[in-house]
């Protein structure tokens, strides 16, 4: 008898955090689970990009990586901006506003 490995399958999108849980026959893939949500889907129509970066609890992995029973797929956006340079321009415009207090 085969066994099966529920996953659960995550896209955080602005405003909104799509989440749905797969069940597989083991071994399943990343790949596997990310097509059987649909949200490879939704991540097309809403993100533009054919395939996203995967994780799996923050860490990154590759489509072909096999998951485990309890596993959370995470869908990975493009950033839309460097956060080092954010931060550099928030501290830049803190600095300009004491100074001119």
């Amino acid at each position: 008898m085969s066994e099966t490995v529920a996953i659960e399958v995550v896209l955080a999108l602005p405003g909104e955090c799509l989440r749905k849980t797969v069940h597989l026959t083991a071994p399943a893939t990343a790949e596997q689970a990310l097509r059987a949500s649909g949200l490879d889907r939704v991540y097309r129509e809403r993100v533009g990009h054919p395939l996203p970066a995967l994780g799996v609890y923050g860490r990154k992995i590759k489509a072909e990586q096999t998951l485990k029973h309890g596993d959370r797929l995470e869908l990975y956006r493009p950033l839309t901006a460097d956060p080092r340079q954010r931060r550099r321009a928030k501290v830049d415009a803190r600095r300009r506003g004491e100074r001119s207090d």
